[in-house]
C-alpha cells in the first residue's frame, strides 16, 4: 500500500486530502504544521508529498527545499498546493523542488490523476 503524508494547515483541506486518498486505498499520515513534516516524513517514509505552500511557521518552499536536501526524502515527489496560484508561482514551486503543482480549490479528478501520476514517476502540472 502506498504510503503518502498530508502537510496541509487546513483542518478541512486535510479532512478532504485524506478521505479521498484512502477511499483510493493509500495509507495517509495527516500533519498540521510545516514544523512537524520533516520528522513525521522521516518516520513514515512516505511514496508522496501533499504539501499546502502557506503553512504557519514555515513556508512551503522552504519546506520543500530542506526535503530535497535530505538525503532520505529527497527522492520522494512533493505534490504542492496552493490557494496562491500567482504569476511565477508555479516556477519558484517547481524550482524548489517539488514534482507537481495543483491550485486550490482542488477537484478530486485532477487531484487523483496527480497523485497517480507522481507515484508512477511522472511530473504533473495544474494542466493535467
Amino acid at each position: 500500500m502506498k504510503r503518502i503524508l498530508v502537510v496541509e494547515d487546513n483542518d478541512l483541506n486535510r479532512k478532504l486530502f485524506c478521505d479521498v486518498l484512502v477511499a483510493n486505498g493509500f495509507s495517509v499520515e495527516p500533519v498540521a504544521d510545516g514544523e512537524s513534516a520533516l520528522g513525521r516524513a522521516t518516520d513514515f517514509v512516505p511514496n508522496l508529498i501533499i504539501m499546502d505552500i502557506q503553512l504557519p511557521n514555515i513556508s512551503g518552499l522552504d519546506l520543500i527545499a530542506r526535503i530535497k536536501r535530505d538525503a532520505m526524502l529527497r527522492n520522494i515527489p512533493v505534490l504542492a498546493v496552493t490557494a496562491y496560484a500567482g504569476k511565477g508561482d508555479e516556477e519558484r514551486i517547481r524550482e524548489a523542488g517539488a514534482e507537481g503543482y495543483l491550485a486550490k480549490p482542488v477537484s478530486i479528478g485532477p487531484f487523483m490523476n496527480a497523485v497517480r501520476g507522481l507515484l508512477d514517476g511522472r511530473t504533473q502540472d495544474a494542466a493535467a
